[in-house]
């Protein structure tokens, strides 16, 4: 395509005549205009008139092909949406044909071709990197495969002399290992996903404390469709193309997503709203297209709208609300159930006020699963701490008992346990500091084995670092739950418990235990015979007491 651009005023338009006019002098031909966007651009979205003029030349030059099957013209472009709409209409370029990213079964295949001459070493099972490259195209693959060589090749230049011949044991020895590919893949990433934001988490399930229910859900929805695509083929149903996770800020939301796109080798685009809102008419919806786009394109992947709350909110509802933000939501709802198919796409949204969403978002077929990250209970923080205090054996002092912690902790979420630990041990790094002032580097280095944290350290970390929740904070939270997660049925008992436990409240002293009670209405899983029991019994307290 560029070739044909000239600055000379004519010269573009007689290039193009002069391809065409060959073309036919020889026919049957094919002329094959590659970036064929370079030299038919939207006519309206071009500012020089010389694109203009090319184009229509190129318009009534196809329109005076005579015969089909003589001369055939065929164009490639990565970017199709910014060619002239004249030109894809039938007539000109009739078929448009979507050479996509490989599957596992071509990407072996590109692999074979590849690695054809290259010498392998036996660990080197081709099939498993054509089962972990996903998104990759054959460029890629190629990129890989010469990028494992080079690796091999650097270990091995330092044994040779290179005003020397290169003796013949040695370049037997030279082989390409599983090693050197895993260099390589840390290295290449899919061409597809260069141009958006793509995170590689390094967060596993190890890393998430406690929600094992979370993550049971979250593997069910994203992991099982890729690994078990058999069963799901079978049973005729489809995986969920949405998830919503709400829940208190600071509870894991971010980290959960990050460990199932890990976990479940996929392809991670994070986004943040105010990157996607643009001033400009259309841009927005553009950059919401394109992120689709790509991630089609590298699938699987997951795309997470992290405070998606302020990408698609409740449409009309502020008096200053954009036109931009509205079409953003529609855009969104359009690629969330488009003509186009989400295959091997899971969009995860996390928001901790899910009253502010837009409704048409939460329907089946959008983010149809709802999944609520709940604040820690105590089990749960005992495994946060056991994330943070991994070495814990040789890191904490006697004096320090973690069951203790867990008890002083009470309204903290995963990220203030995070902070306390941090704290207290900038704390023990402080004391160490102070106390070795003057001692060189090396006895410094030799001491720090013997830091230890401290009941005092985590006292003076718990008075920077306070716990995220009250109790009407964490009701405010489990009462969104109940509007996500439950029937209207099932809130009138949940309210009418609740109701119950705070007039026990006003009693003072001699008033009935409400304990259990407490914790059915707030436990994970709902025993709504219990708590509809429990709920009576003490309304019948209620009405003995004085």
């Amino acid at each position: 395509g560029p070739e044909i651009m000239s600055k000379y005023y004519g010269e573009s338009e007689g290039k193009l005549r002069e391809v065409f006019e060959e073309a036919q002098e020889h026919a049957p031909a094919i002329i094959f205009i590659d970036e064929i966007d370079s030299i038919a651009p939207k006519r309206e979205d071009t500012k020089g008139e010389v694109e203009r003029r090319v184009v229509a030349q190129l318009l009534s030059l196809m329109d005076g092909l005579k015969g089909r099957g003589q001369v055939v013209v065929i164009g490639a472009t990565n970017i199709p949406d910014s060619l002239d709409p004249a030109l894809r209409r039938g007539g000109r370029f009739d078929r448009e044909i979507e050479i996509g990213i490989p599957d596992k079964k071509g990407r072996l295949e590109i692999f074979q071709v590849h690695s054809r001459g290259v010498p392998l070493a036996d660990d080197v099972k081709l099939d498993s990197y054509a089962d972990t490259t996903h998104g990759f195209v054959g460029a890629d693959i190629a990129l890989l495969v010469k990028e494992a060589a080079m690796h091999a090749l650097r270990k091995i230049i330092p044994k040779i002399d290179l005003d020397q011949e290169i003796p013949a044991e040695l370049l037997e020895e030279l082989k390409v290992t599983g090693t050197d590919f895993d260099e390589a893949r840390r290295h290449v990433e899919p061409s597809a996903m260069r141009e958006v934001l793509v995170e590689i988490p390094d967060v596993t399930w190890e890393d998430v404390g406690g929600l094992e229910e979370v993550k049971q859900e979250l593997k069910e929805a994203v992991e099982w469709p890729l690994k078990y695509p058999v069963v799901f083929a079978q049973l005729r149903t489809k995986p969920p193309k949405g998830i919503l996770l709400f829940g208190p800020p600071g509870t894991g939301k971010t980290m959960l997503a990050k460990a199932v796109a890990n976990e479940s080798e996929c392809n991670f685009i994070s986004v943040k709203g105010p990157e996607l809102l643009s001033k400009w008419v259309g841009e927005s919806e553009k950059g919401v297209r394109e992120i689709f786009r790509k991630a089609r394109q590298a699938s699987p992947s997951i795309i997470f709208f992290d405070e998606v709350d302020a990408l698609v909110p409740k449409r009309g509802t502020y008096m200053g609300s954009s036109h931009v933000t509205e079409s953003v939501v529609s855009q969104i709802l359009t690629e969330l159930d488009g003509l186009e198919e989400l295959k091997n796409v899971t969009v995860i949204g996390a928001t901790n006020r899910p009253d502010m969403l837009d409704p048409a978002l939460m329907r089946p077929g959008r983010m149809e699963r709802h999944i609520y990250v709940p604040p820690p209970d105590a089990e749960s923080r005992k495994k946060i701490f056991a994330v943070y205090l991994r070495d814990a054996e040789t890191l904490l002092a006697d004096d320090v008992r973690i069951d203790d912690l867990i008890e002083k902790t009470e309204h903290y979420v995963g990220a203030d346990i995070e902070a306390l630990v941090r704290e207290a041990k900038l704390a023990a790094m402080r004391e160490f500091i102070t106390m070795m002032a003057g001692k060189s580097p090396e006895e410094m280095g030799d001491a720090a084995i013997n830091i230890r944290l401290t009941g005092k350290h985590f006292d003076e970390a718990r008075k920077k670092v306070k716990g995220s929740l009250d109790d009407e904070a964490l009701e405010a939270a489990e009462r969104q739950a109940w509007e996500m997660l439950y029937s209207g049925d099932q809130r009138e008992i949940l309210e009418n418990a609740l109701t119950a436990i705070k007039r026990v409240k006003f009693l003072g002293e001699g008033a009935p235990d409400t304990t259990e009670l407490h914790g059915t209405v707030f436990a994970r899983a709902k025993d709504w015979n219990k708590i509809k029991r429990l709920t009576h019994r003490l309304e019948e307290d209620l009405k003995a007491a004085p």
